[in-house]
């Protein structure tokens, strides 16, 4: 039987025909070709990956005609190397790949090599005894890292990135970028391909994932998989909250809800919210404890993987998650997927309902449950742009000199580099393709000898050129640290959490333990814990039955509404009325025209109300929260420059407040005319403080680039406020006396980049310059106004706990439009 009978009648095994594009992908491997899979998820984007490598082993096989005993004890090199971005993905895909080529004869050993791998995957990936080999970006920076093992890589023949549109849009993408030109280099005719279901910018996915020169094959041959999108529509959405909040209004609801299918994933866009929904969840559940479970990237890998087990056995009936379980993993059991608050993108919902009734043929279905009333036309925004086939694009950093510098660290330890040869290399990346020499010789030297103002300190001296011109790491605690600290992903002093007598649960944020005491009591992991003592870094608990607690709170909690599905809103608040969340929404809308104007595309609507606290200037351009902060404060920086002021200010996803101290004399063509794309970046440098955002930046991009190195096994940790000041003293000292050192540069630029939007920035102006402005004076807060001014809140000093505050003023306000 030739090899591609054998895959044919696999499939028709399992009740499975081979899609279109799944042979046009097993045709294009076959002829050493790259490319990019983009189809809907759950469509069989693995498969049609993998095939190739099947069947180009199953004919070489039957050309060898060794018996299978005797090819499972030759030696053998690493034919595919599958690339993933979360670790619960990692697992799913090793189980998934290793069961395919066992049904099909391969004698091939499958492992995973990421934080959560075996010591024995751990072992074979560093002993070069694998066929196939499923990672993540950092592991696979910390094996290139050892000499021994290029020779595994030596005859790779494949490299699969899944889920590329999550990675190519951060650091974590440029990592992956400059280990694969490392790859090339060892294995020239190496065959690339990306996996992606959700992006809109394909061009710039495929330029960012394969070498220069190569002509890509983007396959998007499947149907899109037919998703229906429900929202659980409030009883009285004036009475709804208006902002904030979790959604446990809609508890009784979502309970209802669950047990009307076998199996649910509920999706929270954070952990603490997942830990409050399971807390809340737990304390009626009506079955089995055992059979509710909690899975976030926190938590301890044992925990997770028993919760990502019950999926696969559907031994559970929910599973309250995070994005930790967003990605490609495959469930078939689940029959519902409920979403709690905003996406916050049409990608992300997109990724999250395909969780549910992941079996071919099925349609997907989502439930998604407001935490507040306007979320009402977030969702319906979300169902037009699903419908109308819009998904957000993903843009791919450009000259990261931070992860730069790592990957020349970690090249250096794993054999040494020329330094010509490497420059050669890296550019070869999309990141570096513009590298020139001269910022590579800063980068080379910066590795060397850690630049003019530290050059002193033996510590930053990490690799030695030696007489043979090839940089090289000999200081074993260099290696030791570098290796300890490969990686891009932000770290905020994480705390193990351990029972006292016991294993581990996970690990919280030091910022939120340091506030603890012994005997305080704290949720975490779907537990009520006790503080026993906080030591070397590791919080002992001991479990309490009874009680109540505070829920950690973790840094980067608040997710941004993309722009594209911001200006969707802007859309559907003005144009949809026949939608199941705008028809119930109509009565705050009618509000919100009352007392000033429902927004629409091509008008900036602006509000200025005086309460007895003050004056507040609403803004609305619809353009996500990122932008809005840094609008706010250009808008903020130019007004003060008319007239000394001092501004509070607060920003959402639908707009920005300015609550000056002195009451302000403005009108909207005044407004208007001040925002202006001229003058952009110097204006927005000083409204924004631009110095302390780098300073802020400056923390994570040096510890990607090493100087931040983390404290060796066996020694005294350092803790978050020993980071924070080292990080502010190499900040000062380098400010002092090297201000044009590359790390400085690179945070000044991150800082207008990415907190700042500058780039979108401009585009933002001049389409608000382009449209018209109204100033309405409306005599009370208005629906759309209320959430910023309750988080205006949250930075005042008061007796009263913030929701209480905000109760009684939304209370007053609802007495005030019932009338």
């Amino acid at each position: 039987m030739t090899p591609r009978a054998r895959l044919d009648q696999w499939f028709t095994a399992r009740g499975w025909t081979p899609l279109p594009f799944q042979r046009q992908a097993w045709r294009h491997y076959l002829a050493g070709d790259s490319g990019l899979i983009h189809t809907p998820t759950g469509s069989g984007k693995t498969l049609a990956a993998f095939g190739g490598p099947l069947l180009e082993a199953l004919a070489e096989n039957a050309k060898t005609a060794l018996p299978t005993s005797r090819r499972a004890r030759a030696p053998r090199p690493l034919r595919v190397l599958w690339i993933t971005p979360l670790r619960a993905l990692a697992a799913d895909t090793t189980r998934a790949l290793s069961e395919t080529a066992d049904a099909l004869g391969l004698p091939w050993t499958v492992a995973q090599r990421t934080g959560d791998a075996s010591a024995r995957d751990k072992r074979l990936a560093r002993g070069g005894k694998l066929d196939v080999l499923v990672t993540t970006p950092e592991s696979l920076s910390l094996l290139l890292s050892y000499p021994e093992t290029a020779p595994m890589f030596a005859d790779l023949r494949c490299v699969v990135v899944d889920e590329w549109h999550e990675l190519m849009g951060s650091k974590r993408g440029v990592q992956t970028q400059l280990a694969l030109s490392r790859l090339r280099r060892w294995s020239p005719s190496l065959r690339t391909w990306g996996l992606s279901a959700t992006l809109g910018n394909l061009d710039e996915a495929c330029r960012a994932l394969l070498p220069p020169g190569v002509a890509p094959h983007v396959l998007s041959g499947a149907r899109p998989r037919a998703m229906t999108l429900e929202t659980l529509l409030p009883a009285d959405v004036v009475r709804f909250p208006w902002s904030g909040h979790l959604g446990l209004s809609q508890f009784a609801g979502v309970l209802e809800r669950l047990f009307t299918v076998r199996t649910s994933l509920l999706f929270t866009n954070t952990r603490a919210h997942a830990e409050l929904w399971h807390q809340a969840l737990a304390s009626v559940w009506p079955e089995d404890a055992s059979t509710l479970a909690l899975h976030h990237g926190s938590l301890d890998p044992a925990v997770r993987h028993q919760a990502e087990a019950g999926l696969r056995d559907a031994s559970l009936r929910c599973v309250v998650a995070t994005s930790s379980l967003d990605l490609g993993v495959d469930f078939p059991s689940v029959d519902q997927v409920i979403q709690i608050g905003s996406p916050k993108g049409v990608a992300r919902l997109l990724q999250r309902a395909g969780r549910a009734r992941h079996r071919p043929g099925e349609t997907g279905h989502v439930l998604c449950v407001p935490t507040h009333a306007l979320e009402l036309a977030e969702y319906a925004a979300t169902r037009t742009a699903i419908a109308d086939g819009v998904v957000e694009t993903r843009r791919p950093p450009r000259l990261p000199l931070d992860v730069l510098a790592q990957h020349c660290v970690t090249v250096a330890l794993g054999g040494g580099f020329e330094a010509d040869a490497l420059f050669e290399e890296v550019r070869t990346t999309d990141a570096f393709a513009s590298l020139d020499a001269a910022t590579w010789q800063r980068v080379i030297d910066f590795i060397v000898r850690g630049g003019d103002a530290l050059e002193h300190y033996p510590e930053y001296r990490r690799v030695v050129r030696d007489a043979d011109g090839v940089h090289r790491v000999h200081d074993r605690t260099v290696a030791l640290r570098h290796r300890l600290s490969i990686g891009t992903i932000a770290s905020d002093g994480n705390v193990a959490v351990k029972f006292l007598r016991g294993g581990g649960l996970g690990s919280v944020e030091e910022a939120f333990l340091s506030r603890l005491r012994p005997r305080d009591r704290f949720r975490f992991a779907g537990r009520l814990l006790e503080l026993v003592k906080l030591q070397d870094m590791t919080a002992y608990v001991r479990l309490v039955k009874q009680g109540d607690g505070i829920v950690p709170r973790w840094m980067g909690g608040r997710m941004p509404l993309s722009s594209r599905l911001a200006a969707q809103v802007q859309e559907t608040l003005a144009n949809d009325r026949h939608s199941p969340e705008m028809r119930a929404l109509q009565p705050l809308l009618a509000v919100q025209e009352r007392l000033s104007r429902v927004p629409s595309p091509g008008l900036l609507l602006m509000e200025l109300v005086r309460r007895r606290d003050g004056q507040h200037l609403f803004v609305f351009p619809f353009a996500g929260r990122r932008a809005h902060e840094g609008l706010a404060a250009l808008l903020a920086w130019r007004l003060g420059q008319r007239e000394a002021n001092t501004f509070s200010l607060s920003a959402n996803d639908l707009g920005f407040l300015l609550s000056p101290q002195v009451p302000l004399a403005v009108d909207a063509d005044l407004l208007h005319g001040l925002l202006t794309p001229d003058g952009l970046i110097d204006d927005l440098a000083r409204g924004a403080n631009l110095g302390e955002l780098a300073r802020r930046q400056f923390r994570g991009i040096a510890r990607v680039a090493g100087l931040l190195p983390p404290s060796l096994p066996g020694r005294m940790p350092r803790s978050l406020r020993q980071l924070q000041a080292s990080s502010g003293l190499l900040f000062d000292v380098l400010s002092q006396h090297d201000p044009d050192h590359l790390l400085l540069a690179l945070a000044r630029r991150e800082a207008l980049e990415d907190d700042l939007q500058v780039a979108g920035m401009d585009a933002l102006l001049s389409r608000l310059r382009a449209g018209t402005a109204a100033l309405e004076r409306p005599e009370s807060l208005t629906p759309l106004a209320f959430p910023l001014w309750a988080d205006g809140m949250r930075a005042q000093l008061s007796t009263e706990a913030w929701h209480v505050r905000v109760r009684r003023a939304a209370e007053q306000l609802e007495r005030r439009h019932a009338r």
